[in-house]
Formats: structure tokens, sequence, C-alpha cells
């Protein structure tokens, strides 16, 4: 299982125009359903990717995590500048979250909800009722 992270152009765009601020900005995480398939192109927003998104339901609600505690850094031994936030769960209940194969984060803040990039987990994972599902070392890299 390998899992892949890949940035949309959109955000590499609002990056370089001043328009995504990530000490100020809000930024959300939304799971996605398994048919869902990246396109750095074509996903540039929320709205190109909401049809997409798992169902509000079973402890898992649309638009409804934000991304805590933004850390901006350089890592000058990797040449890159990056953003980590806190871990995200999502508590099953009342039924199964899922199936999900990925999850989008967003830029809240920005007018059109840009597309930050998707994490392909590289396979699919359904959560059981009473379990949790966590990702962990949120980070955003620009090399």
């Amino acid at each position: 299982m390998a899992i892949t992270c890949t940035l949309s152009n959109h955000y590499k765009f609002q990056l370089l125009s001043g328009n995504i601020d990530f000490d100020a900005d809000t930024f959300k995480i939304i799971l996605m359903n398994t048919t869902f398939a990246f396109d750095r192109d074509a996903h540039a927003t929320r709205a190109d990717v909401t049809a997409n998104q798992l169902a509000t339901g079973n402890g898992y609600t649309q638009d409804d995590k934000t991304l805590a505690n933004a850390q901006v850094s350089e890592d000058d031994v990797n040449d890159k500048g990056k953003a980590t936030f806190d871990n995200v769960t999502w508590t099953a209940s009342g039924g199964d979250i899922g199936p999900t194969g990925a999850a989008i984060i967003y830029d809240d803040t920005t007018a059109d909800d840009t597309v930050v990039g998707c994490i392909d987990f590289g396979t699919d994972y359904t959560v059981p009722d009473g379990s949790s599902f966590q990702l962990q070392n949120l980070e955003v890299n620009v090399s």
C-alpha cells in the first residue's frame, strides 16, 4: 500500500498569487468515496470534488473537520518549506464510515475553497461502528 499525495495546480497558482496564507487561513479535510480519482488540473476547488465526498452519517459530517495548529517551517535538509497540522480523527457511530480511498485538503478561506491537494490512501478503508480512523503527521510540502 503506497500513500500518494498530489497538489492541485490551482493551489500552486493561488499560493504564488498570495491568496493562501497558512498562518491565517482555515484548512479543512474531507473524505472521498472509492470511485474518486484526483485530477490535479480539473479538481481546483471544493465544488469540483464535492460530488465524490462521503455522505454525512455514522460519525462523518461533510466539511466538518478543520485542520488545527498549522505550523509553517523551513526544511533545509530536504530543501522544502512545509506546513504541518494536528492529527485528525473520525469515529464511526451508529454504523460504518466509508469505504473511503482518499482525502482532500482545501482552503476554506479562499473565495473559491481552493483544493490544496489529495491524499490517496492506496487502498480503501471502512471504519467499523465504534472504531476510529486517524490521519497522522499531516504535512503540505513545497519543494
